[in-house]
């Protein structure tokens, strides 16, 4: 317990320590007005309960379940925190992790695990911001685990192999999370402009960074999958949301 203590521990002191991880990545403090970040807090708020009600039912069935969201969030934190900057967005572009926690645990712990990642970048690393917490979990928590997990589940039914279906879900949850961040960030900054053209400016200006981080997101996801499915498939076994059991028979 003591080594993986120490292994954790490593892996964040970079991120911590590193001066050139100090400016901000997601969307940044104050660039939304007050009543939007007022609304897309407020509009996470079922997902997230939602979530937390999952993680306490599941946890009287499985004692497990806690140290495992516990470890997907450490992923996705150590994930996530991998800027790079985006010229005249506001913010940066990042791999996020959410489909690969999606995946693992299902989109309503998805959010979960994105929620803590995200509040622990906005207080000790001033990555993303405190007011715009909820705008940042709608797009990479809501809209990037449920983005990722209805295109893996979709393409489990058709019967396409886990390896492919789990990179296609970090390619979906990538850029799902964008387009979200994208329409977030016009919306709250337009003033008096029209909406699409502003929010098509936005987009044009992820597409040159985000569009390779998705597939390189798709991946890493994939090869996570790929990794778990051959060393720990008793662990992939316990995912029960994500149908992944079946492969193991």
């Amino acid at each position: 317990m003591k080594h993986h203590r120490l292994i954790i521990l490593s892996a964040f002191l970079p991120l911590v320590l590193s001066p050139s991880l100090s400016f901000a990545m997601h969307i940044s403090e104050g660039i939304l007005p007050f009543s939007w970040a007022l609304f897309w807090f407020v509009a996470t708020v079922p997902f997230l309960a939602l979530g937390l009600r999952t993680l306490a039912l599941r946890s009287k069935n499985d004692l497990s379940s806690k140290p495992l969201v516990g470890m997907v969030a450490a992923v996705v934190f150590v994930i996530s925190c991998m800027p790079i900057p985006v010229p005249l967005a506001g913010t940066c572009s990042h791999p996020c992790g959410t489909g690969l926690a999606a995946i693992l645990l299902g989109p309503t712990l998805g959010v979960v695990v994105a929620a803590v990642a995200l509040l622990i970048q906005a207080l000790f690393l001033s990555h993303g911001g405190l007011s715009t917490w909820g705008a940042n979990l709608f797009s990479m928590g809501v809209l990037g685990s449920f983005g990722g997990y209805l295109i893996f589940r979709g393409l489990r039914v058709c019967r396409v192999n886990l390896v492919a279906a789990a990179f296609m879900a970090g390619v979906a949850a990538d850029w799902a999370t964008y387009a979200g961040t994208a329409l977030i960030m016009a919306a709250g900054i337009r003033g008096d402009t029209a909406f699409w053209p502003l929010a098509g400016k936005i987009v044009l200006a992820f597409v040159p960074t985000q569009l390779p981080l998705g597939i390189v997101e798709g991946a890493i996801t994939a090869g996570m999958i790929s990794l778990l499915k051959r060393k720990r498939p008793d662990l992939l076994a316990r995912t029960a949301l994500t149908g992944i059991e079946r492969d193991q028979r």
